[in-house]
């Protein structure tokens, strides 16, 4: 059998070091003299850092501090471009590839753990078709010769409306805000044609239920079905795994961010969200490539600034309460995003590590296929060198030479603590049945816009709150039912004029 080869994952939160690790690994791997690995390739997996430019915003290490070492997958995307989960594994495994080739070890480093995750196993990603789109358009759904009958009947039983939008999806993906019918009627098509997948996302998701709706128009197969295949087969890694999460106690990690934030001020944040700004109105981008200001779920107008300050730097006349208001919302959300970080990598990463090993029968106990060492990067300036990059080179020489590697829980308190979690489900199907949507009936005021909230403890907070009470002893005002009366009569009409204009069509 062939010998997986080796590669490094560097995780963590923002604001921990990590893209400084990563180059103090491969300096030391190109300064060691080693006949076998004896350089490396970083390989970026920050979702914003692909996009050239935008340098402050982002959070790029500079140039001046990479030390000449090779970085992937970084600065080579425009900001207007869409750029997913799919695309970037493919890219990486051909940096991957490349720099085994060249006797690099690829250090894959990046705060975006759901595609390192995707690159370390695969098969555990439904295929992402958005990347793999032919110049023309698609044929209709019923002749794709992978169409199964149940899925041909549910088809076939479309109404016309929902017909005509799955053979003519739009492209991009309407915008929530802008059009909430249309966000309302492709949501409907995929609740129409799988529930299942319907329920994982919220209907203003509309650039995820597209890409369901996709996955079905050109693999001719339920998104669900697929991820159901996927369960059937045995979790295994693509590469012999080293992984880093670099880590720092959320009391300390909150206030090196807001540092950081009042720095990147100083460095000149408020140009490059200006510049972003006026990149959305370009008048040389054609009106596909152009994103909304105002839509934060595309490309770049994701990272976290733009946001709080588009909207501060769109107001006539700005105060100085108004900018603070900015400051303290992206430090706020940075803090969040931090957090929401730690958790992906103690209840999705690390499990799936765990798992790879215990179902790995091609290594014995003392050679696993995955291996994950916490570094305590609490304090940067004091113990870099003794916590993270001295473990960190000494774990990598071991690694690298089949030597015996520690324990990781003996590292530190630390590692003892964070690196022990609960076992977790690591299946696909109940990755897919996390996390449900659900309707709340009595929160929708609008059927166009109906309220959604998130299965378990997110819904049962939901029922507690006031806002759901108020809603539940509040019985609708008149006004009320006759607007939903009248949107109820207006979509019927809207069915019936398509219908007759289909037929008008035909005679025609």
């Amino acid at each position: 059998m062939t010998a997986l080869k080796p590669i490094i994952a560097i995780c963590g939160t923002t604001g921990v070091g990590k893209s400084n690790l990563a180059v103090d690994i491969a300096v030391q791997l190109a300064q060691a003299g080693r006949r076998k690995w004896d350089s490396a390739k970083i390989i970026n997996a920050d979702a914003m850092q692909v996009y050239t430019g935008m340098d402050i915003i982002t959070n790029k290490l500079p140039v001046s501090e990479r030390q000449g070492i090779e970085h992937a997958l970084m600065d080579f995307k425009y900001p207007s471009e869409q750029y997913v989960v799919g695309q970037w594994v493919k890219d990486a495994l051909h940096a991957v590839n490349d720099a085994h080739d060249k006797n690099q070890i690829p250090i894959v480093v990046g705060g975006t753990s759901y595609w390192i995750q995707h690159l370390l196993f695969p098969d555990r990603l439904a295929k992402d078709i958005n990347s793999e789109l032919d110049d023309g358009p698609p044929s209709p759904v019923l002749k794709h010769p992978a169409l199964s009958t149940d899925l041909a009947r549910s088809i076939e039983s479309l109404p016309l409306d929902l017909m005509q939008l799955l053979n003519s999806l739009p492209d991009p993906a309407p915008s929530a805000d802008a059009d909430p019918e249309g966000a309302l009627q492709l949501f409907n098509l995929l609740n129409t044609l799988d529930a299942t997948m319907a329920a994982r996302w919220h209907w203003r998701d509309t650039r995820k239920v597209l890409r369901s709706l996709r996955i079905i128009q050109e693999s001719g197969q339920r998104p669900s079905d697929l991820i159901r295949e996927q369960a059937r087969q045995v979790l295994k890694p693509r590469f012999r795994t080293l992984c880093f999460w670099v880590y720092a106690k959320p009391e300390i990690l909150k206030l090196r961010l807001d540092q950081r934030i009042d720095k990147m001020l100083e460095q000149g944040l408020l140009a490059e969200v200006r510049a972003l700004q006026a990149l959305s109105t370009d008048s040389a981008l054609s009106d596909a490539e152009k994103p909304e200001s105002s839509d934060y779920t595309f490309g770049i107008y994701q990272t976290i600034g733009y946001k709080e300050f588009h909207k501060y730097l769109s107001l006539n006349n700005p105060t100085k309460d108004d900018f603070l208001e900015a400051v303290n919302s992206m430090k706020t959300s940075t803090r969040q995003y931090a957090k929401r970080q730690t958790s992906w990598l103690r209840n999705k990463l690390l499990p799936i590590l765990y798992a790879a090993n215990e179902s790995d029968t091609d290594f014995d106990h003392t050679t696993p296929s995955t291996v994950t060492y916490l570094l305590d990067g609490t304090d940067l300036d004091k113990s870099w060198a003794t916590k993270v990059r001295g473990p960190a080179v000494h774990i990598t020489n071991a690694f690298l030479d089949s030597k015996s590697l520690p324990d990781p829980m003996s590292l530190s308190d630390v590692a003892k603590e964070v690196l022990k979690v609960e076992h977790k489900n690591t299946d696909p199907i109940a990755v897919l049945n996390d996390r449900r949507k659900i309707i709340c009936p009595v929160c929708t005021v609008d059927p166009a816009r109906p309220f959604m909230v998130e299965e378990g403890k997110e819904w049962q907070m939901h029922q507690k709150s006031r806002f759901h009470k108020r809603r539940a002893y509040k019985p609708l005002t008149a006004a009320e039912i006759e607007e939903q009366k009248l949107r109820g009569r207006q979509k019927k009409q809207h069915i019936s004029d398509s219908n007759v204009e289909h037929l008008q069509s035909m005679v025609e």
